[in-house]
């Protein structure tokens, strides 16, 4: 139930979404080693961030898992959302922020209920 959430200052009119969308989830999946069916993503553009003083592309996200998370493969994950939103949105790996939760199933509802 990895689930991803990336706020960006970068305007997503015009850009494959799902490209970014797909791409995301698989690599949240293959490296926390989580089912994609458990995976979700949620990117929301243009909205006001400011890094450094200055409103050039950035982004912040977070993730939360239950489990699967540890220095190592936050590591990981890290990069492999920064090259894309590099790659994607064109937002500098320099400018982005990626902040790590790994929660009790008791403390994610899913289903009408709890993990």
């Amino acid at each position: 139930m990895p689930c991803l959430n990336l706020s960006t200052n970068v305007s997503l009119e015009g850009v494959d979404t799902s490209t970014v969308l797909s791409e995301a989830t698989s690599a949240v999946a293959k490296i926390i080693g989580k089912p994609e069916a458990y995976v979700m993503i949620v990117l929301k553009g243009s909205v006001p961030i400011a890094f450094g003083g200055t409103e050039e592309p950035a982004a912040y996200g977070e993730l939360v898992s239950i489990g699967g998370l540890n220095p190592d493969v936050n590591k990981k994950l890290s990069g492999a959302i920064a090259n894309i939103l590099e790659t994607k949105l064109s937002v500098s790996k320099s400018r982005f922020f990626l902040k790590f939760h790994d929660t009790k199933g008791s403390n994610f509802g899913w289903n009408g209920s709890t993990f």
